[in-house]
């Protein structure tokens, strides 16, 4: 076995996103071979790629169909999470961020904050590091999902000309800011829009991110002042629509489509995630009753030509999980786990596609 030979082999399997291979997308780094042993690093675009597994089972197969069929083949894997930001300077806002991805819904009450509290640490767990902002300044609720309600950020003088950062809370591997930490929870926050914009953008400009590949923003629901300060302020990668079946809401998630697309926004969408999808109950694993219709998010996201990211279920231990402060992708529920899992890596995927420059086809079927 050579190099030359490897690398011709390799050149054979495709990325299944990009549509190029993965020598000529330089993804393959530290080719070594010893015999028939034979072991190399690929080097993906998100840490939480879901195809990880079928490109490593493609460079297996190629090296022992096209180079040598007893060869031992050790497929390492790394990453380089991919960014489209061209802005990246020290002055810059979120100079570390590579991506920054807003969650959002047209209404309330669609499940927003525990999807994007989960889709965070779903990406975390896939090796990525990964913030969240809570943006929902009336209506804060990472302090009760994470257990840290009470719970004070502290200061440091990191930041340009010694200036005083907030050092965003540390929890499941993630780093956490919301208001909420920083207002007594019995109190109401009371502010007009100039108010709630100005907190908003200290949450940006004044709080010690430092290296992320991912900043995730729990947005207010509807369409406001916040949105439009956020939006135009941080270099927002690109949105995730949440929304549930029925009707009612899914008209309500048109409306936060159609707001990202006005000419001064034109905001990338990611991809349109359905929550609550179908009820399962605990002691009937394999049932699924759909309570609030069926397949209302695939359609909707059909009829905008957007990635369907996903379904997620409507289970008692999610709502637990937020209440009690340990988040359901940080328990043993396997199969909902999996369905945040599942939404997270094909979030990772159209975000790779978007900064590539590609146009995201529905990069999910998800079998209801």
């Amino acid at each position: 076995m050579t190099q030359e030979k490897v690398l011709a082999a390799l050149s054979n399997v495709q990325e299944p996103d990009l549509g190029k291979d993965i020598v000529t997308l330089n993804m393959v780094k530290d080719l070594e071979i010893d015999g028939n042993y034979v072991s190399f690093t690929v080097v993906l675009t998100t840490p939480a790629c879901p195809m990880k597994d079928h490109i490593k089972n493609a460079c297996i197969n190629a090296v022992r169909l096209l180079v040598n069929k007893d060869a031992t083949v050790n497929v390492k894997f790394t990453a380089n999470t991919s960014t489209n930001r061209k802005d990246i300077q020290p002055q810059s806002l979120l100079p570390k961020v590579k991506n920054v991805i807003a969650v959002v819904s047209g209404k309330g009450g669609v499940g927003k904050s525990t999807v994007a509290a989960n889709f965070a640490l779903a990406l975390a767990r896939g090796g990525a590091s990964v913030g969240l902002m809570d943006a929902d300044i009336y209506g804060p609720s990472v302090p009760i999902m994470f257990g840290v309600r009470g719970e004070r950020p502290m200061m440091t003088s990191g930041g340009e000309g010694g200036k005083g950062l907030i050092v965003p809370l540390e929890k499941y591997g993630i780093k956490l800011m919301s208001i909420g930490l920083l207002v007594d929870e019995k109190n109401a926050v009371v502010w007009r829009g100039p108010m709630a914009s100005s907190a908003i953008r200290q949450f940006i400009t004044d709080v010690a991110w430092d290296q992320l590949d991912y900043l995730v923003i729990d947005m207010p629901p509807g369409t406001g002042d916040i949105h439009l300060t956020l939006l135009q302020t941080a270099p927002v990668t690109g949105v995730i629509v949440v929304t549930t079946p029925q009707d009612v809401a899914l008209a309500d998630a048109k409306k936060g489509i159609a707001m990202f697309g006005q000419a001064q926004l034109k905001i990338p969408i990611i991809g349109l995630v359905e929550n609550m999808s179908y009820f399962t109950p605990a002691e009937l694993p394999e049932n699924k009753y759909y309570i609030f219709g069926k397949e209302g998010g695939r359609k909707l996201a059909e009829e905008y030509d957007i990635p369907f990211l996903g379904q997620i279920p409507l289970v008692q231990s999610i709502r637990e999980g937020g209440d009690t402060g340990v988040p359901i992708m940080m328990s043993d529920d396997a199969v909902t786990k999996k369905a945040f899992s599942d939404f997270a890596g094909n979030a990772a995927r159209s975000i790779a596609m978007l900064n590539a420059n590609m146009r995201a086809e529905r990069v999910a079927e998800v079998v209801a």
